[in-house]
């Protein structure tokens, strides 16, 4: 399981939300939630980043550049 899926799955729980409760509060499909903590790799970013949004965190597709 990838980082973000376990990050997911273990926010999602310490809070005490389903993965229908979530998905519902999220604003996303069931199944698109199971899939995210399965690890399935062809999530959308967009819809990630829905996810993350409901523990304040993000995900950021490519490298990262440092300011200069």
């Amino acid at each position: 399981m990838n980082k973000i899926a376990e990050f997911i799955k273990t926010e999602r729980k310490r809070v005490g939300l389903t993965q229908q409760e979530f998905a519902l509060r999220s604003g996303l499909g069931l199944r698109f939630v199971r899939e995210l903590e399965q690890g399935k790799e062809t999530v959308r970013m967009d819809k990630v980043n829905i996810a993350l949004s409901m523990f304040n965190a993000t995900a950021i597709p490519g490298p990262i550049e440092k300011d200069k």
